[in-house]
């Protein structure tokens, strides 16, 4: 058997009544048994668990992440501010524009924005051949949900949507779409060119570009080739 200290923060501390709590589990337990069995103790913490981030000892975890004897599994909600209404997704499919506008566009909005980060055929004077994206998922989520809320604090927009595509990308697809709803188009417009800004500073999602003669990693202003590439 394997015991784990669970803690709890904000709203999951008021669902639950208490800061922490012990949990026994199977040999060789996942970080989605402990979750089901928080569950099942705490009925309405399920919803709030479905939308939490997870870390284990201090460290982003995912549901498959292996928890060991004394682990501290802690279940961080969503981060204040923002919306519910908003949309941070990570995904490796087609983006889709028009839906993510429709999804976020209310009657009361008089003005819509979007910003699409889409694959260029060429960098550094060479033909690209196409892309690819990877991220440290949960904190790349965490990120833009800081971003969301960061917005919301600078500008009165209504909603605003986040997306970014990972894996391979060919040339002409979006690999990232922001979209801003608001009453009026000053603060649409402002409110998109800052998120888009910001993701390129905080969020942890990496670009490798592929060419006929190498492969490069893009990080900040730098290119740097790749495990095997001719450099």
């Amino acid at each position: 058997m394997v015991t784990v200290r669970v803690i709890f923060f904000a709203r999951c501390r008021d669902i639950t009544g208490t800061e922490e709590d012990e949990l026994i589990l199977a040999d060789e337990p996942s970080v989605k048994m402990a979750v089901e069995r928080l569950a099942e103790k705490y009925p309405r913490l399920k919803e709030m668990l479905d939308r939490s981030l997870l870390a284990v000892n201090e460290e982003f975890a995912t549901l498959t992440t292996r928890l060991r004897e004394g682990d501290t599994l802690a279940i961080l909600p969503p981060v204040s501010g923002g919306s519910e209404d908003d949309l941070c997704e990570i995904t490796r499919e087609p983006i889709d524009p028009s839906g993510v506008i429709k999804r976020l566009l209310r009657d009361e909005d008089g003005a819509v924005v979007t910003f699409e980060g889409v694959v260029r055929n060429h960098s550094m004077g060479k033909t690209v051949l196409h892309l690819e994206y990877e991220a440290y998922e949960p904190m790349a989520l965490k990120m833009m949900r800081q971003i969301a809320e960061e917005v919301h604090q600078k500008w009165p927009i209504d909603r605003i949507g986040i997306v970014h595509r990972l894996g391979r990308l060919s040339i002409g697809e979006t690999s990232v779409l922001i979209v801003v709803t608001s009453a009026h188009r000053r603060e649409a417009f402002e409110a998109c060119h800052y998120a888009i800004d910001r993701l390129k500073k905080i969020v942890p999602i990496w670009k490798r570009e592929y060419f006929e003669d190498g492969v490069v990693w893009v990080e900040g202003e730098g290119r740097f080739p790749a495990e095997g590439s001719p450099s």
